[in-house]
C-alpha cells in the first residue's frame, strides 16, 4: 500500500462508519502512525509504507472508525495556539471554551489571582497563565486522573499553576480576583442523543450537569462570593440554551455587570458578572 492509497482506503473506511471529516482524520491518522508531514507526503506518495508503518496506521483507523475521538487517539488537542495533552480523563478542549478565555484576558492584569474551577486538562488557567505575566493560577477538579494530565501540560506550556484536588469549593482556601468555570451542563436526559465520541468516550462526570444541567452552576454562584475579592470577576462557559437561565441566577445571588457573550457561531457561549 503507497501513501496515497492509505489516504484513499482510511477514507473509505471512516466514511462507511459515518465519521466526519473522514479524509482529515484519515490524513491525520497516516501522519501520526508513519511520523511524516505533508511535504513527506507530496514528495513520496507513491512509495510504499513499510510493514511496521501500515499495522500502526490500521490499528489507529479501527479506533476512529469505532468512534473514539480522533484527540483522544493522536493524544493532543490545540487550543489557544497552544499544544495539549489529551486522554480519556479529560474533556477534548474545543474552539467554543476559547471564547471564555478571550473574555477573561480582558480583565486579568499582572499580580491577580486567577481559581479555574472544574479544571480537567487545565487549558484555560495554563492558557491565563500564558497570556498574561505575573498572576497567581489555581486549577481544581475532583478528578485525580484529570489533575495528572492539567499538571503536564502546564509543564508542556512552561508556566507555573497550583493544582487542587477539590469537589468545586471543598479544599479551596483563600480568595480569588477572577473565577473561570466550564462546568458540566449537559442535562441529564440529553446526554443519551449526543455524538458518540462524546456520549461513549467523554468522562460523563465532566458532562453531566444534572437534572436541568444547572446543578454546578447554582453551587459555585451561590458559594463563589466567600472566594471572590470586592469588584473580583465570576466568569462561565455555558451551553447555547442557557444564556436566560445563568445570568438571571447570578443577578439574583448579587452580581453586577452580568452580561452574556457569543461564540463565533453566534450561539450563547460565556456569562460573566461582577462581585
Amino acid at each position: 500500500m503507497t501513501y496515497r492509497e492509505a489516504i484513499e482506503t482510511g477514507t473509505k473506511i471512516l466514511e462507511k462508519e459515518n465519521i466526519a471529516d473522514a479524509r482529515l482524520d484519515a490524513w491525520y491518522l497516516l501522519q501520526m502512525a508513519c511520523r511524516i508531514d505533508r511535504n513527506f507526503y507530496y514528495l513520496h506518495e507513491e512509495e510504499e509504507l513499510t510493514v511496521e508503518q501500515q499495522s500502526a496506521y490500521e490499528i489507529t483507523l479501527h479506533k476512529r472508525a469505532e468512534h473514539v475521538p480522533l484527540q483522544y487517539i493522536t493524544g493532543e488537542q490545540e487550543f489557544m495556539g497552544l499544544k495539549f495533552k489529551v486522554n480519556s480523563n479529560v474533556l477534548i478542549p474545543r474552539q467554543d471554551t476559547e471564547t471564555l478565555v478571550e473574555e477573561a484576558l480582558k480583565v486579568v492584569k499582572p499580580g491577580m489571582k486567577v481559581l479555574d474551577l472544574c479544571t480537567g486538562s487545565g487549558c484555560i488557567i495554563i492558557s491565563l497563565a500564558r497570556n498574561v505575566a505575573d498572576i497567581q493560577c489555581v486549577g481544581s477538579d475532583i478528578s485525580k486522573q484529570a489533575l495528572l494530565v492539567a499538571k503536564d501540560n502546564a509543564k508542556q506550556n512552561e508556566v507555573e499553576v497550583e493544582w487542587q484536588r477539590s469537589n468545586l469549593f471543598e479544599n479551596i482556601v483563600g480568595t480569588f480576583d477572577l473565577i473561570v468555570s466550564n462546568p458540566p451542563y449537559i442535562a441529564t436526559g440529553e446526554i443519551p442523543g449526543l455524538m458518540p465520541e462524546v456520549r461513549d468516550f467523554e468522562p460523563m462526570d465532566a458532562l453531566d450537569g444534572k437534572e436541568d444541567g444547572l446543578h454546578f452552576y447554582r453551587i459555585i454562584i451561590e458559594k463563589s462570593p466567600e472566594f471572590l475579592n470586592p469588584g473580583g470577576y465570576l466568569y462561565f462557559e455555558i451551553g447555547y440554551d442557557q444564556g436566560e437561565a445563568v445570568p438571571a441566577m447570578m443577578r439574583q445571588a448579587g452580581f453586577t455587570e452580568v452580561e452574556v457573550i457569543r461564540d463565533l457561531a453566534g450561539l450563547d457561549r460565556v456569562v460573566k458578572g461582577r462581585k
